[in-house]
């Protein structure tokens, strides 16, 4: 590669006049070209744009991931050009634990199956919050990362680039008022009776630079307005990638609020018994206490269930009766249940009127009340 010394000498002169202006103004000895209040205005305004730009995406970060370690190995990914390892989400591990002890307690109890139920929707509520987390970065981190990463990084060059020509103009300036110094000394010094050609010389250069350095630092100006001036249109995009975030917000939250109503509806078919045992000298009993079920559905009210059994606990007898939901039985003395099933149910004067005589060919046992239905 051919060294060039003239051009090398140059270019360090260039950055020696620079520092020179760049020192003095700083000391206050030099003169200084203010920015029109205009384009100070604009630079201010893409500063504050880039400063809570970046504060937003951070924090956008940190609630779409947050777990700061994840978070830097997916940048790390990211950096890397390769794809971060799938993992399962803090529902879905939820999700599968439920499904897995259900599925180990088994299917077939009331327990086992709510606890399947409860997994499945837990799955469901993290496959929403994937959809949502991938959404929300494709339209609405990604723009912001662009505008980070891409428009304001060339707004940075060329603004640095306008403090350069800036120096420059400066510099050439004070040259200028330093040849015309001189110029003016040497006319006035004797014997001459004009000044010197070299005196002449140095201020016609001076202001052929300073001509030069204004058009220059004037056109970097006005690239440079140009530039901040689109940060108006950076806003308007944001905008419509915030009212996306928002769109994919609330459809996460009707998904989940929906997967949790259904799910409820499931849940009210499956009452919880609360077992209690009293062991008394002579002997012990097990009682079984049915509880109100948490859900408020017709088929689950304990209180309309129990209106159509007013005669026959008031006349005994026996009739027909659909198990409405399994019921395992706590003791020796109740009969197990599995819902839909038919049996025979009569009262047993002294039996506490939550409670029936379930028949199911040669197995008898109590049964409560809450779990069946009286058929015609």
């Amino acid at each position: 590669m051919d060294f060039n010394v003239k051009r090398f000498a140059a270019d360090a002169g260039t950055f020696l006049s620079r520092a020179v202006q760049f020192t003095e103004e700083k000391l206050g000895q030099a003169e200084k070209t203010e920015l029109d209040a205009h384009l100070e205005k604009l630079l201010t305004r893409a500063e504050c744009t880039k400063h809570w730009t970046e504060k937003i995406l951070k924090q956008t970060e940190a609630l779409l991931q947050p777990n700061p370690n994840v978070r830097i190995e997916e940048f790390l990914y990211e950096k890397l050009d390769k794809k971060a390892p799938t993992r399962m989400n803090n529902h879905e591990l939820l999700g599968e634990a439920m499904i897995d002890f259900g599925n180990e307690f088994g299917p077939g109890t009331a327990y086992g199956n709510a606890l399947v139920k409860c997994g499945e929707t837990e799955k469901q509520i993290g496959g929403a919050e994937r959809e949502f987390i991938q959404s929300s970065a494709i339209n609405f981190l990604t723009p912001f990362r662009n505008f980070l990463e891409g428009d304001f990084k060339t707004i940075l060059k060329e603004r640095k680039l306008l403090q350069v020509k800036r120096l420059d103009l400066d510099a050439a300036k004070t040259k200028l008022k330093k040849a015309r110094v001189m110029e003016a000394r040497a006319a006035v010094s004797p014997p001459p009776s004009s000044p010197p050609p070299f005196a002449r010389y140095q201020r016609f250069h001076g202001e052929q630079d300073v001509k030069m350095t204004q058009s220059e630092f004037d056109r970097q100006a006005e690239i440079t307005r140009l530039l901040l001036e689109g940060v108006s249109s950076t806003h308007a995009h944001h905008l419509r990638c915030l009212n996306d975030f928002v769109e994919a917000q609330t459809t996460y939250y009707a998904q989940c609020y929906q997967y949790m109503v259904d799910l409820q509806k499931q849940l009210g078919s499956f009452p919880s018994t609360f077992s209690s045992s009293s062991n008394q000298t002579g002997g012990g009993a097990n009682v079984s206490v049915p509880t109100l079920p948490v859900s408020t559905s017709p088929a689950a009210a304990p209180r309309k269930c129990s209106l159509g059994f007013g005669e026959l606990l008031t006349a005994g007898g026996s009739r027909r009766a659909r198990v409405l939901y399994d019921y395992d039985a706590a003791g020796s003395s109740e009969l197990s249940l599995l819902a839909d099933e038919v049996i025979m149910v009569s009262s047993v004067p002294g039996m506490d009127s939550d409670w029936l005589m379930g028949e199911r060919g040669n197995q008898r046992g109590k049964v409560p009340i809450t779990y069946l239905e009286l058929l015609n």
